[in-house]
């Protein structure tokens, strides 16, 4: 299985198919590679217009979903985690016309994961929230409206932070 770590600093790390109860033997390259006909992928450019378009799809798919009751925290919390991808996800050198960042919206009954994919092999680190200052506070944000967050390398490198809400709440 993938290394993968949690936003709650006093857990011990799980990945995203530890945290939604998989099998030990599940990673989340393979939730994300598996046959859902509720998944959603965006791939996003590294620019600040992306946050929007990111959230734009957060929105319509979770309406299509039947889960439009989701869509303010949900959005609220891609918006955060498009928003570090975008400020800390450096393209690898050498591999132009790669888009760096992609959003991924899965519906796993009863559960909605979100997950936002970079290149980056940066662990997020959460910092204590300094609520002056304008940075500093998005993995407070996601821990707070998400019902628990994480992030899981990748097999292909880079990395997927995620935040899981339940549908049924």
């Amino acid at each position: 299985m993938t290394a993968g770590g949690t936003g709650r600093m006093v857990e011990e790390p799980k990945s995203a198919a530890d945290y939604l109860q998989a099998t030990r033997e599940v990673s989340f390259d393979e939730l994300l590679e598996a046959n859902q006909s509720d998944a959603t992928a965006c791939p996003l450019p590294s620019q600040a217009d992306s946050v929007k378009t990111a959230r734009d799809v957060t929105r319509s798919t979770l309406r299509d979903w039947g889960l439009a009751e989701l869509s303010d925290d949900a959005a609220l919390v891609v918006s955060e985690l498009v928003t570090n991808a975008v400020r800390y996800a450096l393209c690898p050198p050498g591999q132009p016309g790669i888009t760096p960042i992609t959003l991924v919206l899965l519906r796993l009954s009863p559960h909605v994961l979100l997950a936002v994919m970079d290149p980056s092999n940066e662990v997020p680190t959460p910092k204590e929230p300094d609520f002056i200052s304008e940075n500093g506070r998005g993995l407070y944000i996601v821990e707070t409206y998400s019902q628990g967050w994480g992030w899981d390398y990748l097999n292909c490198g880079g990395k997927a932070v995620w935040a899981l809400f339940s549908a049924h709440r």
